[in-house]
């Protein structure tokens, strides 16, 4: 009797970047490699003072050490440009702090894997967010939501989420260019949108971080929102920039 051939299972990634988030990772990572059994996990340790990278390892994680603090953009193109000279099939961003609830991981792949999208957005719009946001950033968050919106002719409502799954496209498009160095947001979704993917959002749960910092503490939420209006007046200059040359416009 014939049978027939059976598909090659996906390779699966997850990206934990992460910065002195030594008092999370004994916790985050035992969670996440029980919601996503099967996956390989690297942790981007960012120029880390303290025992990221030992903790990591130990756990069963692959690490890389950046010699320097480049920055949550810089970070996770790490991750990306580990997952393309990988030849990962997709990957999954969650955060070392333990804000992302794992238990959306499938729920994220699923949406990228039925061929419906190229990139899928962990909302907590969509789903649960079981914590106090500072009202500037809430505010933030609400304006770029209504401007990535009406840019890109579909409701947006996580626009700064970082809980997000990527086929290989998306990886190759973000590991080597494309990257915003510094908070990738909206100006993302926007450069994803211009580029012809296909990006939707999923509900997730979003929670407290278990320890630490946030890098949105403090007067940083206000920095964040000017440096995201530029980055967007950017994105758009540049698009504009290409449509004229595209039609061949002086």
């Amino acid at each position: 009797m014939n049978t027939l051939p059976t598909a090659p299972a996906l390779r699966r990634l997850i990206i934990i970047p992460a910065y002195n988030e030594a008092g999370n990772l004994p916790r985050v990572i035992p969670e996440i490699q029980a919601a996503a059994p099967g996956y390989d996990l690297v942790v981007i340790s960012d120029g880390s003072r303290d025992h990221t990278a030992a903790i990591a390892a130990s756990l069963g994680a692959a690490v890389v050490e950046l010699p320097a603090n480049l920055g949550y953009g810089g970070a996770v193109q790490t991750g990306f440009r580990y997952a393309v000279r990988g030849g990962y099939d997709l990957a999954v961003v969650i955060d070392a702090d333990g804000q992302h609830d794992p238990a959306g991981i499938p729920t994220l792949v699923d949406a990228v894997v039925s061929g419906g999208a190229d990139v899928a957005i962990g909302s907590r719009f969509r789903g649960r967010m079981n914590y106090h946001q500072p009202w500037v950033k809430r505010v933030g968050m609400a304006v770029f939501a209504w401007t990535v919106s009406r840019l890109t002719g579909r409701e947006v409502t996580d626009p700064t989420s970082g809980f997000q799954a990527l086929n290989a496209a998306a990886l190759r498009f973000f590991a080597f260019d494309n990257y915003p160095v510094d908070y990738p947001d909206a100006d993302t979704l926007l450069i994803l949108h211009y580029a012809g993917f296909r990006v939707v959002e999923v509900p997730v749960t979003m929670r407290e971080r278990i320890s630490g910092v946030s890098m949105h503490s403090g007067l940083k939420p206000v920095y964040y929102i000017g440096k995201m209006w530029l980055a967007i007046s950017m994105v758009l200059l540049r698009q504009k920039t290409n449509m004229s040359a595209t039609r061949g416009e002086p």
